[in-house]
């Protein structure tokens, strides 16, 4: 098993935590204290690893919107879904080609002015990415 491998079974698993919410409106819901619905986490992650892993390391023609995986509401299950397959594809087509050489050099991008090893920050991005699921599923549980 290789990095893009976990990336493909975390994506997989964030399409079967936005299938099994029944009543797809509850994708859109917050509860109590919580500032974010589930269909807005999955938008940010969706933009996160398409920015920093198809345009930086894929060199794809992505803009990112950030402030919109926050505030739009309401985006059909089936695009949010349609979405995430893509980006599988694209880091299908991506991490597979970087070396071991390319990993052990720097990101390309500083984050927070920290700068990071290419492994490192994906290593990074996983771990954010499984923060965010985990949050999906307290919150489909929940509703």
């Amino acid at each position: 098993m290789n990095i893009a491998d976990l990336y493909e079974r975390d994506l997989n698993k964030l399409i079967e935590e936005i299938n099994l919410f029944k009543n797809e409106n509850d994708l859109w819901e917050i509860k109590g204290n919580i500032k974010n619905s589930a269909g807005n986490l999955a938008l940010h992650l969706v933009g996160n690893l398409n920015d920093f892993i198809g345009r930086i390391l894929g060199h794809t023609d992505f803009i990112r919107h950030r402030d919109d995986e926050f505030s739009l509401k309401d985006v059909p299950r089936e695009k949010l879904v349609s979405d995430i397959t893509s980006l599988k594809e694209i880091i299908k087509n991506t991490l597979p080609k970087l070396s071991e050489e390319d990993m052990k050099k720097e990101f390309p991008v500083k984050i927070r002015e920290q700068v990071f090893s290419t492994e490192i920050f994906l290593i990074f991005l996983l771990a954010h990415f499984n923060y965010h699921l985990g949050q999906i599923n307290y919150l489909r549980r929940m509703l």
